[in-house]
């Protein structure tokens, strides 16, 4: 059967990709953004379900079996960052901006509704699901929380994100992990303060702080195994206003990411007593203050399988790859995936400013590739499902 052609839409994709691109705004606070991705749909016929976990939107194309629904899901939300990017859409929000491709990932899925709407021989259950708050609340979790998958049934789940580094329009993903848990916790040194001349009438937070980061750098590999995929970051250490004042705190930041729910738990205990004990051995004090965050991000065999499948089929051999390891970073989807089947699939940004950067661009070239790849896939998934 011949498929529907994307290109009466593709000009209007990046205009709508460009006008989500202007209209940033940090997870839970994303109410232009939500109103924009709302009017768009009931444009093209769809009702909309919003509300969930505050600006997060729902919509269903139903012309088939509910309970064999396919869902697809794409985040929304940006980060607090200052665009450099010079493009001539760039920001309009000061100290916001779409630094991770979160508009391409929303254009996509918009395409792709439009997409299925317009074939009148697609027969299926379809809930399109745009996400608020990836970045920073957990925005997935909290979609759950307010019953997505109670009003929303979905027999499995998928996302598409952007990779920069990976050649544009190739895909990757793989069974089981591909992405990291994230924990931070807060670490309040208390020493005592005084002169820098007088040293020894002190206990200084500094030199205790310089030691737990130190010690901490052994944790992979002298407690959590090499073979093990794991990261302990110090990303942040704030101590003292003058040369030559002894303060009497310091206060470290640290990430810890891993793939593994058990490194995970190790690499939390372990974090607490090599810091206890390095604090203690100076006749420091200690406190901490933990953001639990994000698990691991683990794709289903069957799932996984089934997108390189529906990928190989309509975008060639060439056009995939297994990845051989997992990526470092940590995403919410995670939890979408604990909920239910699913997989998450990365596609080539092509050779750009890496995500987070303040000068990262969303490849337009590739929307009408995720486009197809979501609008294939759900034909694939509903034939397959009789």
């Amino acid at each position: 059967m011949k498929t529907l052609d994307f290109d009466p839409i593709l000009t209007e994709l990046v205009e709508i990709r460009h006008r989500l691109h202007r209209i940033p705004e940090i997870g839970l606070s994303e109410a232009k953004t939500s109103a924009f991705i709302s009017d768009q749909l009931r444009s093209w016929g769809y009702k909309v379900h919003g509300g969930i976990a505050s600006t997060g939107l729902v919509a269903s194309l139903q012309r088939g079996n509910p309970d064999n629904a396919v869902g697809f899901r794409a985040d929304f939300d940006a980060l607090p960052m200052t665009e450099e990017t010079g493009l001539p859409y760039a920001s309009e929000h000061p100290g916001v901006m779409h630094a991770c491709g979160h508009d391409g990932h929303t254009t996509m899925l918009l395409g792709a509704a439009w997409a299925l709407a317009q074939d009148a021989s697609f027969k299926g259950t379809v809930h399109f699901i745009f996400q608020p708050a990836e970045e920073n609340l957990g925005g997935a979790k909290l979609m759950i929380e307010d019953g997505l998958f109670d009003r929303f049934p979905c027999k499995r789940v998928f996302a598409l994100h952007n990779l920069p580094g990976l050649e544009a329009g190739i895909f990757a993903t793989r069974a089981g992990a591909i992405a990291a848990s994230i924990d931070v916790v807060t670490i309040t040194v208390k020493g005592k303060g005084g002169h820098g001349a007088l040293p020894e009438t002190t206990i200084d937070p500094v030199v205790v702080g310089s030691s737990i980061v130190m010690a901490l750098q052994t944790l992979v590999a002298r407690n959590i195994s090499p073979h093990q995929a794991a990261v302990v970051t110090v990303g942040s250490f704030h101590a003292g206003s003058a040369a030559n004042i002894i303060p009497e705190t310091s206060v470290l930041e640290v990430s810890m990411r891993a793939m593994d729910p058990t490194v995970r738990a190790e690499l939390q205990k372990r974090v607490e007593e090599v810091t206890l004990l390095q604090a203690h051995s100076f006749n420091a004090d200690v406190t901490f203050q933990w953001e639990v965050g994000y698990p691991a991000t683990l794709n289903h065999k069957t799932e996984a399988e089934l997108a390189s499948q529906s990928i190989i089929k309509h975008f060639g051999e060439h056009s995939f790859v297994n990845l051989a390891n997992p990526m470092m970073f940590s995403e919410d989807f995670a939890f979408m995936l604990e909920a239910v089947p699913g997989a998450y699939i990365l596609l080539g940004n092509g050779d750009s400013s890496g995500l987070h950067s303040t000068t990262y661009e969303f490849n337009d070239e590739i929307i009408g590739t995720g486009v197809s790849f979501f609008y294939n896939f759900a034909r694939d998934l509903c034939s397959a499902e009789g």
